[in-house]
């Protein structure tokens, strides 16, 4: 089955890409400060309020697509720290460690640092992503 069809599509689906992927990781940053859409199960401390902030901040920015690039980047290296501290602890595999999100998270975060936001973004509409 060919696929090719789906190439001119590419700049929308990572756009899609993008806003799901920051959607999804924002409601992690409100479930820490907002206990939304349900309380977090863990007490915060200085680096977990530290990342639910940038959960929150990064989320939107990543959501509306602004300052996507150096934004993604640093969500990036926020999930790589968060895996090696909470997860790979835990033990090697990450479906074992529950560190699955995470480096889901860090490798989406990365392509898109790289690729840039996709079509449907503030970027985009500004021309600051060329």
């Amino acid at each position: 089955m060919k696929l090719g069809f789906l190439q001119s599509w590419a700049p929308q689906l990572l756009s899609i890409l993008r806003i799901i992927t920051a959607a999804t990781f924002l409601t992690h940053g409100t479930m820490k400060l907002l206990a939304w859409p349900a309380p977090f199960p863990y007490p915060l401390n200085g680096l977990t309020t530290t990342a639910a902030a940038l959960e929150i901040i990064g989320g939107v920015l990543l959501v509306i697509g602004l300052f996507s690039r150096p934004v993604a980047f640093i969500l990036s290296g926020l999930m790589a720290f968060a895996y090696f501290i909470a997860h790979a602890p835990q033990g090697f595999f990450p479906v074992l460690n529950g560190g699955e999100a995470a480096m889901l998270f860090c490798f989406v975060f990365l392509f898109i640092a790289a690729a840039g936001p996709g079509a449907w973004s503030m970027d985009a509409a500004l021309g600051k992503d060329k």
